[in-house]
């Protein structure tokens, strides 16, 4: 491998002959970085302050820069080349008081300069930032005080400021951890050792990043504070940003089976800004769960007793309530429970989410008793079971992919998490991919056997909201995890105001949900009735959005709204909607669904298996009500799958084994349907007796050449085996029906009384 001074030297090369000091280029930021900033509160303005003022620091008025509100961060776009960043920075007059703002410039992988605690009152501080060889971002971090008060921050008189000619990477370089400092095996923080790594490989363009095998430990204390909108968590003000794979090109990170031990709230890793990133053999891993277990040891006067192992779940007893605690926080009291048997990890039948409070006893033998009886929750728990204690927290997923372009995931899998395992938004072209088949359960979202711990992931395993081009997961197993496996949707917003002919005032509705952007200039936008849900069939060109607040967003249209539109009905972004391929992949014993999609592009389900899902397999949604989760479906297969032993217990829309829920306010108005062209096709159903397929608006269905084995494994729902609720062009055909070893009452072939139907003429129904 060749010495890191001959690569720097060799990757570097003049491309062009501006003098080193050229003049001082005026700075400008666009609507697009505007529009993809965070900010806790308020606009961000362009020379003007957040309220709107003029930008005053100290007494002293400033004509151009930025005014914000901690927290923020700003990402901007590199000019052409090397280039160094100036300006001025300090809180406005129009507040005082307060904490203090910090004012911090980093690039993809460090601060490159911070302002210590600045305080209203305090003159303008300058800087003159160097930025590292091959930067195309940096973001302008605003950090708040402890009480977020009096923390309108100013960016003025900033300036680009050109170094040399651009200098550009000969690329494909591979570099070694080792030779950055990063040591397996030990108990030490590799965190600051991984990040000049990344720094490096970006510097010398590098193809590949090549490190020893073992286990390495990252702790929260040295991440990298950045302040993100994440879809689908509880915002933070900031995350803890450990492996930022951001503003990286063409890289690939191979980890040789390596293990990722965090300590400490954060977030994992980030892949940002980036494209063409390969995360490759890699385990990741907490050192202390978000959750916690608890064994049971019996059940004494209404209460349950349990051990729970407090080194690995740290607690505290404060009166009679429990509270667990982590390497740099503590968690809200639970307010829940999930039951796993003993041996088989299934989630107890018919308990679904078990309330159980938070209130305790200490026995005398130093076990706790829960104040609640779990043995008459569902068919029971037992003594030996395993209950999963959760709180209403999410506060990060393990892995972040934002605005990243053909990212992979091979041969990686992630243990646990605070949140989603994995959640993708506004980006394009997603890969999972296990390198072997899914039984051999190397690769995906599943308990780290060495750990003993019986759950995975605290939400769902795989979460894509708003990404287009196509999203493949492939041999991977997920098991144990709180939510589905895969959920694939675009995040729609509802509409409050439309304020010109040409302009709408829209909302983010769930506060999960927020701020990060959804729509862009040239971007198509589709619109929604909000009773019916009901798509328009042709889209729209957006000429301009504005985020006005972090809930509210100006969008201008390239041309006037439809006169049918009106405030309640929504719009989703009709590019950011991607074809999906989830293929060869095991899923079993998991909380809610297995697999969920809503999006219009083509859905492959394929050659997977569906095993003890407590609640459906697949699920295919729609609201513009709830989550505001939108797309869809014009064309699924799901085809060759096995389905053994799902709906064992209820969750939201969990109907049928497979189920087509879309949650539409006024049906009975509805003219057009909302899912269609579905085809369930050569599967095998190993089912108790329970619905198979349950729909609402869908047409064009087909439920054809299955095979379905009855059991009597689990409790019979004795209901009818499919269910329509406005539905047309079902076709229902060569399907073979059994029973195991003569158990079940299904018939041996179906017809319509084997049919529930609502709002849906029988002759929509075809039997062959």
């Amino acid at each position: 491998m060749k010495s890191l001074k001959t690569l720097a030297l060799s990757s570097l090369l003049f491309a062009g002959s501006l003098s080193a000091w050229a003049a001082a280029q005026a700075f400008e930021i666009s609507a697009t970085e505007l529009i993809r900033g965070k900010q806790d509160f308020g606009e961000t303005r362009v020379d003007k302050s957040v309220d709107g003022n003029m930008l005053r620091i100290a007494g002293k008025t400033y004509a151009n820069g930025i005014g914000t509100h901690a927290c923020s961060m700003i990402p901007l776009d590199v000019p052409v080349g090397p280039a160094a960043f100036s300006g001025k920075v300090g809180l406005d007059d129009e507040v005082s008081g307060g904490d203090g703002v910090e004012f911090r410039i980093l690039d993809g992988a460090e601060v490159l300069w911070s302002s210590g605690v600045m305080k209203s009152g305090d003159a303008a501080k300058e800087f003159k930032v160097f930025l590292p060889g091959q930067t195309r971002k940096i973001y302008l971090l605003a950090l708040a005080g402890a009480t977020n008060n009096a923390d309108h921050a100013n960016w003025v008189d900033l300036k680009w400021e050109k170094t040399f000619g651009p200098l550009v990477g000969v690329g494909g370089s591979k570099i070694s951890g080792k030779d950055f400092g990063l040591t397996p095996n030990v108990e030490k923080d590799q965190t600051q050792a991984f990040r000049k790594l990344l720094k490096h490989a970006r510097e010398l363009y590098a193809g590949e990043i090549v490190l020893e095998p073992g286990t390495y430990h990252f702790y929260a204390e040295n991440a990298l504070d950045m302040s993100l909108w994440i879809s689908n968590h509880d915002q933070q003000p900031t995350q803890q940003v450990m492996l930022p794979f951001v503003d990286l090109h063409n890289l690939k990170i191979r980890g040789n089976g390596s293990t990722f031990v965090f300590h400490g709230k954060c977030l994992p890793v980030l892949f940002m800004d980036s494209r063409n990133v390969t995360l490759e053999g890699v385990r990741i891993d907490f050192a202390r769960p978000l959750y916690s277990e608890a064994k049971v040891l019996g059940f004494k006067d209404g209460k349950t007793v349990v051990s729970i192992d407090k080194k690995a779940f740290p607690y505290e007893i404060q009166g009679d309530k429990l509270f667990f605690v982590g390497e740099n926080y503590q968690l809200q009291p639970i307010h829940s429970a999930i039951a796993f048997r003993k041996g088989s990890k299934n989630i107890v039948s018919n308990t679904s989410d078990i309330g159980c409070g938070n209130t305790i006893t200490v026995m005398p033998d130093g076990n706790i008793a829960l104040h609640h009886d779990f043995s008459k929750d569902g068919d029971g728990v037992a003594v030996g079971d395993t209950l999963t204690l959760r709180t209403w927290w999410r506060p990060a997923p393990a892995c972040v992919i934002y605005r990243a372009k053909d990212t992979t995931l091979s041969d990686v899998s992630i243990h646990s998490s605070f949140g989603m395992t994995l959640l993708a938004q506004r980006s394009e072209n997603i890969t999972i991919r296990g390198t072997k088949t899914a039984e051999d359960k190397t690769s995906g979202m599943f308990p780290r056997p060495e750990t003993g711990r019986v759950y995975s992931a605290s939400a769902d395993a795989t979460h894509f909201s708003n990404v287009k081009g196509k999203v493949v997961v492939e041999n991977s197993f997920f098991e144990t995890m709180m939510d589905d496996a895969i959920n694939v949707h675009s995040t729609c917003l509802d509409i409050a105001e439309i304020v010109a002919p040409d302009t709408i005032r829209c909302r983010y509705r769930h506060g999960q949900a927020i701020g990060f952007e959804l729509f862009e200039a040239g971007e198509n936008l589709r619109f929604i009735a909000g009773k019916t849900l009901e798509n328009a069939t042709t889209n729209v060109p957006v000429k301009a959005a504005r985020r006005i607040s972090p809930t509210e967003v100006l969008i201008t249209l390239a041309e006037n709204v439809p006169a049918n539109v009106k405030p309640g009905d929504a719009v989703e972004n009709a590019d950011y909607q991607p074809e999906v391929v989830f293929r060869g992949n095991i899923v079993q014993n998991n909380r809610a669904r297995g697999a969920l999609f809503t999006t219009p592009r083509k859905v492959l389900v394929e050659n997977n298996i569906f095993r003890n899902v407590a609640g459906s397999a697949i699920l295919l949604a729609g609201d513009a009500q709830g989550w505001y989760e939108s797309g869809a479906c014009e064309d699924i297969v799901i085809r060759d799958n096995i389905f053994e032993n799902n709906l064992t217990s209820r969750f939201q829309f969990t109907n049928a084994i497979i189920s087509i829920y879309p949650e539409v306010r006024d049906l009975a108005s509805q003219k057009r349907f909302y899912h269609r062209n579905i085809d369930i096709s050569s599967n095998v159903f190993f089912t108790f007796d329970v619905p198979l397929l349950f729909a609402i608006s869908a047409e064009k269905i087909k439920f054809t050449d299955n095979e379905i084995l009855y059991n009597d494994d689990f409790k019979a729902w004795k209901q009818k085996p499919f269910q329509f609720r406005r539905c047309s062009d079902v076709l229902i055909s060569g399907n073979k029906v059994e029973s195991v070893d003569g158990i079940g009452s299904q018939p041996q072939s179906w017809s319509l009384e084997d049919c529930r139907l609502e709002l849906t003429a029988p002759e929509e129904i075809k039997f062959k």
